[in-house]
C-alpha cells in the first residue's frame, strides 16, 4: 500500500509534473461547473421541482452559516458554500471505482486551509483597513503579539490535519478491510464513509466561517 505522503505524477507538462489529485480536482471542478451551468439554464421567478431544492439547500446552508458566524454569511457566502460543495463531492469522489478522493493526499487539505488562512485575513484588512487590523494582533497587550501570531499559522495547521486525516485513515482502513475480508464486508463501511465525507465537509466549513468571523468580529468590536 502507498504511502499517504506518496503522490502519483499522471503526466508530465514539460517538466511540471500533474499528480493524480491535481487530475481529480481538474475534473470535480470541471463536473462542477457544467451541473452549475445545467442547473442555472432555465431559473424561474416561482421556482418548481429541481429549483425549488436547490433553494431549500441554499437557504439552510446559509442559514447554518450565518448561526456558526453570528453574522449574515451574505457577503462569505460564495467562498464558504464553493468550499462547502468542493469538499462535499471530492470527499465523495472515492465512491468512483480506480478513484482517490484529492482531499486523501495532504497537498489538497493544505490548499483549502491556506485558501481559508488568506481569506480570513482578506476580510479582516477590509473591514478597518491594513492598520488597524494589524492592531488587533496586539491585543489584549502587546506581550499577546507572538502568541496570537502562533495561533494564526496553528489553526491553520489543524484545519489542514483534521481533513486529511480523516479522509486519509477512512481510505486506508477500507483498502485494509478489502484486501483480507473479501468485496461484500465494507460495504458498511462505504456507507460510513459517506458520511464522514459530507461531515468532515461540514465541519471544515464552519470551522472557516468561524475563523474568518472571528477576524471580522475583533476588528468590527474594537
Amino acid at each position: 500500500m502507498r504511502s499517504p505522503l506518496q503522490t502519483p505524477v499522471v503526466f508530465h507538462l514539460g517538466p511540471v509534473p500533474v499528480t493524480e489529485p491535481v487530475v481529480v480536482t481538474w475534473g470535480i471542478m470541471a463536473a462542477m461547473v457544467l451541473l452549475s451551468a445545467a442547473i442555472t439554464r432555465r431559473l424561474t421567478i416561482h421556482p418548481q421541482g429541481a429549483q425549488t431544492l436547490i433553494e431549500v439547500i441554499i437557504e439552510t446552508v446559509h442559514s447554518q452559516l450565518s448561526d456558526a458566524m453570528g453574522v449574515d454569511a451574505e457577503r462569505f457566502f460564495p467562498l464558504l458554500a464553493t468550499l462547502f460543495l468542493f469538499l462535499v463531492v471530492a470527499n465523495l469522489s472515492g465512491m468512483i471505482p480506480g478513484v482517490r478522493p484529492p482531499t486523501a493526499f495532504i497537498q489538497t487539505p493544505a490548499a483549502l486551509a491556506l485558501i481559508v488562512f488568506f481569506a480570513v485575513h482578506y476580510y479582516g484588512v477590509r473591514s478597518s483597513g491594513l492598520f488597524g487590523y494589524l492592531k488587533t494582533f496586539a491585543r489584549p497587550t502587546i506581550l499577546m503579539l507572538p502568541l496570537n501570531v502562533l495561533g494564526q499559522i496553528t489553526r491553520t495547521f489543524s484545519l489542514m490535519v483534521r481533513l486529511f486525516g480523516n479522509i486519509m485513515s477512512g481510505e486506508f482502513v477500507i483498502g485494509i478491510i478489502l484486501a483480507f475480508a473479501g468485496l461484500f464486508v465494507p460495504i458498511p463501511l462505504l456507507a460510513l464513509e459517506i458520511v464522514v465525507g459530507i461531515v468532515q465537509a461540514y465541519i471544515f466549513t464552519v470551522l472557516a466561517a468561524v475563523f474568518i468571523a472571528a477576524g471580522v468580529g475583533a476588528v468590527e468590536a474594537g
